[in-house]
């Protein structure tokens, strides 16, 4: 009887699966598509949306500057059609928030409606060191919004829906 015992037990354990393969196997395949997924990410081709040209309104005490490349590599920065060199770029936005917060009658007056903001329009080929000069400049003054001025492609208007 001893005996039927061991030999039933020699085809239960016959009949068991090796997990050890098994598990080599996943192994194996959790790497390659751990590998597979990163490259895969890095390779798949983005379109971007469509950008809708909405126009706004713009205040008079809005600071409108240009961007641009300046020859060998400096940046040239224009508030309106004045040229100016970073200093005063500081200077003059720092003495256009002041003017504004003496007008209103204190930096408690000051809000949403009656800060101005900064337009840069920047040259399509402008290095983007010139452009963030600009804005960090514009930031460090104390301007709050700095936005973007673009040029829609032709043929192309406004629809509202």
């Amino acid at each position: 009887m001893a005996g039927q015992v061991i030999q039933g037990d020699e085809e239960e354990a016959l009949s068991d699966i090796n997990v050890v393969p098994l598990t080599d196997v996943m192994l194996v395949l959790l790497i390659v598509f751990l590998i597979t997924t990163q490259v895969i990410k890095q390779a798949v081709p983005v379109k971007l949306p469509d950008v809708r040209y909405e126009p706004t309104m713009t205040k008079p005490e809005n600071v409108s500057l240009t961007v641009r490349n300046g020859p060998s590599g400096t940046c040239e920065v224009y508030w309106g059609v004045t040229k100016v060199t970073q200093k005063e770029l500081l200077d003059r936005s720092v003495q256009k928030l002041q003017k504004l917060i003496d007008d209103v009658g204190g930096v408690q007056n000051v809000n949403e409606e009656n800060m101005p903001e900064a337009h840069i329009r920047g040259d399509v080929n402008t290095q983007y060191k010139c452009v963030g000069a600009a804005i960090i400049t514009m930031q460090q003054a104390g301007f709050q919004r700095v936005g973007f001025i673009s040029e829609p492609p032709p043929l192309t208007g406004y629809r509202s829906e």
